[in-house]
């Protein structure tokens, strides 16, 4: 192993329902920068890519950036994370605005040495860089205000992320929250959404209405008598009222 080719340590890398943990450090546009302070009581998107100037990672940075105002209607902060110094990610960000024409305002930050990111058990230990260096696993973390991890998506290096999905999932997590229901498959937000299948039928009535719950019968409750709660049950999106 060269001096370049460090060993890395192995870490647990954090999943759903982890706690984040912080990371403090540089970003383009400052020194001091602080994860939980700049998340503060907000929800936050933090984006992980393994190296700057790489053709996948800025098509997203810059779709990332031109969609901005809708993470911001979900009171979503953003933050992305580059395995390169803050020099680097400001010569990149003037590419990402001349090949998307999207401006990058939010913080990306600064990991060159990789410190941060086998700290939080996302490197590759298989894609290494020119240099030798491992290159980061190409994660999306949604986190929560009280910095638990709600959703982790994680990419191949030649697949761009997509962002209409990154949104559908953190709208389903964040009406999920609200109303206690959950999203089927393929949802959209308008659809209808699915009872909590912890919630009995007496409270789903009690808090949607008897009325307007569909109940799918299927043949594994045919014969139960006395049967608390069904499983299959449909209520119009709440968030629409």
């Amino acid at each position: 192993v060269t001096s370049t080719q460090k060993k890395f340590v192995d870490y647990s890398r954090p999943g759903i329902n982890d706690r984040f943990p912080n990371i403090a450090g540089t970003t383009q546009d400052s020194d001091d920068f602080d994860l939980y302070d700049y998340v503060g009581d907000s929800w936050c998107l933090l984006f992980m890519h393994p190296g700057d100037f790489t053709p996948v990672c800025t098509t997203e940075l810059g779709a990332i950036a031109m969609r901005e105002s809708e993470f911001s209607e979900r009171g979503v902060k953003l933050v992305g994370f580059s395995c390169n110094d803050a020099e680097s990610h400001r010569h990149w960000i003037k590419d990402i605005k001349a090949a998307t024409r999207a401006t990058v305002s939010f913080p990306l930050f600064c990991d060159p040495d990789r410190s941060n990111a086998t700290w939080l058990g996302i490197i590759d230990k298989k894609n290494r860089n020119d240099e030798g260096l491992p290159l980061t696993v190409r994660s999306v973390y949604f986190i929560d205000p009280s910095k638990t991890i709600r959703f982790v998506i994680a990419y191949p290096a030649s697949t761009g992320r997509n962002i209409t999905e990154i949104i559908r999932a953190i709208d389903s997590v964040q009406i999920g929250e609200k109303h206690s229901i959950a999203t089927p498959v393929d949802w959209e937000k308008g659809d209808k959404v699915m009872v909590n299948a912890n919630m009995t039928d007496l409270e789903a009535e009690e808090k949607f209405g008897k009325k307007k719950i569909e109940v799918i019968k299927v043949p594994s409750e045919r014969n139960e008598d006395g049967l608390q709660k069904h499983y299959m049950r449909y209520v119009n999106d709440p968030s629409m009222n």
